[in-house]
């Protein structure tokens, strides 16, 4: 037996030519220990479980407004294009996110669409001076590299106080085999911000310069290598919030461009 140091929701754990396998609860596909569980099979080991504004998006970005679903998981671990509830169906992306308007069972997903970009956009709480940018992009980018195994060439951290933004980019090309998928990385990164971590036993403390840093929010942003195909009037409210949001914050950066040219 052995234990699965970067995914807790696992069984039937055992060394096999020195590594660790286990079986992922929820759809017991097997596991490797030494790096990253597909985000698909972590979604589903969750639901097994449980039922014991500063910088303008790109136009394509979209949120995560649906949350936890029983997903349907290839055995690489990778999503299936089209993932349903019942006989409501829809097309996904790399990262499990809906990109269609939901539709009947006959609903057709030609292919499974590759996330390009990611973006983590978190804010801290109010303090009186602004964090030293470097330490700050340093402990980020230390802590993709090393925690998520992410390359770092994918990876540019940006700091405009109060707001942080981690950008993950990452080609098709790019996603070289043995290598982490940046949907995976985003999922555990989140997962570990907000205090839920799928480490066994080891929680993420966030510290710049020796001082427990406090996030109010964590937003993420999906861009795909072909633009979501959602129409206005099958849009969710949490969509249309969104989009609103973002016409709001582009609208209030030309109030403020107009001020300051006065």
């Amino acid at each position: 037996a052995c234990i699965c140091e970067k995914n807790k929701r696992v069984s039937n754990c055992r060394m096999d030519n020195g590594r660790c396998l286990c079986d992922a609860v929820g759809s017991g596909i097997t596991v490797y220990c030494d790096t990253l569980t597909p985000k698909c099979l972590l979604m589903k080991a969750e639901v097994m479980g449980s039922k014991s504004g500063r910088r303008e998006k790109p136009k394509d970005a979209f949120e995560d407004t649906d949350g936890l679903y029983d997903p349907e998981c290839e055995n690489s671990g990778a999503f299936k294009a089209k993932q349903c509830n019942g006989t409501t169906c829809w097309c996904v992306n790399t990262a499990g996110v809906r990109r269609t308007d939901k539709h009947d069972a006959d609903w057709k997903c030609n292919q499974l669409v590759r996330t390009v970009w990611i973006i983590i956009e978190m804010k801290h709480a109010e303090r009186n001076t602004p964090l030293n940018a470097e330490s700050l992009k340093k402990f980020f980018m230390d802590t993709i590299t090393n925690r998520y195994l992410l390359d770092g060439r994918y990876i540019t951290v940006q700091y405009e106080n109060p707001l942080i933004t981690i950008d993950l980019k990452q080609n098709s090309s790019d996603r070289y085999s043995g290598g982490v998928d940046i949907a995976d990385v985003a999922y555990y990164f989140e997962k570990d911000v907000k205090g839920d971590s799928i480490f066994q036993n080891n929680r993420l403390n966030v510290s710049i310069d020796n001082e427990a840093l406090k996030l109010e929010r964590t937003v993420v942003y999906y861009i795909d290598e072909i633009a979501p195909e959602f129409s206005m009037k099958y849009l969710t409210p949490g969509l249309i919030a969104v989009i609103v949001v973002v016409v709001i914050a582009i609208v209030a950066a030309i109030v403020v461009l107009v001020s300051s040219n006065k």
